[in-house]
């Protein structure tokens, strides 16, 4: 690790609190407060990884070396109760909206709908918009708002992060999908 990272990790350390939620896959909220007093409260990053074991972090007992996650989570609170799908999106839509898959309007991930749910309320295969997003209150409340990765939680324009309150995004929409190949869906990248 070069001096730069160290300092990095070292001012997170200072100023973040850090929660983890894990089962079957793993977010990391940080809450950093900020050196300048900011009325508005701590800045937050969320970190979500797909497919990742409760215990595959170090900070968890995992045997993968995660020492930028460590040193994340060394001084903050461990956060063991969210629930999650059995898939991704589904899943990502309860982080994002903080209510179950179905109300969000992901019951199932949209690729895998069968017939009989197809149109059905909660089956829509898209972050619904029946409800709100953390990303949305966060910018009402004067944040300015960013994503990067997997979006997963539909393609059409007004399902898209920046209708769902994110000014910046680097997103990945598709499910599947790869940002160092031209076969895959490119990424969505832009301001507000």
């Amino acid at each position: 690790m070069g001096r730069a990272e160290g300092s990095e990790i070292q001012r997170w350390r200072r100023y973040a609190r850090v929660a983890v939620a894990c089962t079957g896959f793993a977010g990391l909220i940080a809450c950093a407060e900020t050196p300048n007093i900011d009325t508005r409260g701590p800045n937050v990053l969320v970190i979500v990884a797909d497919d990742l074991g409760f215990s595959d972090i170090g900070v968890l007992g995992g045997e993968i070396p995660t020492p930028n996650l460590d040193a994340l989570a060394q001084d903050g609170v461990l956060m063991t109760n969210f629930h999650v799908a059995a898939t991704c999106s589904p899943t990502r839509a309860m982080l994002m909206s903080g209510v179950d898959n179905h109300r969000a309007g992901l019951g199932n991930m949209g690729e895998f709908l069968s017939d009989s749910q197809r149109g059905k309320p909660g089956y829509e295969g898209h972050l619904n918009h029946q409800v709100r997003t953390l990303a949305t209150t966060l910018r009402e409340a004067g944040y300015a708002t960013a994503m990067a990765g997997k979006w997963h939680l539909g393609t059409e324009p007004e399902e898209r992060p920046h209708a769902r309150g994110f000014d910046r995004t680097f997103a990945l929409l598709e499910g599947s999908g790869s940002a160092w190949s031209d076969l895959s869906a490119a990424p969505l990248i832009g301001n507000r």
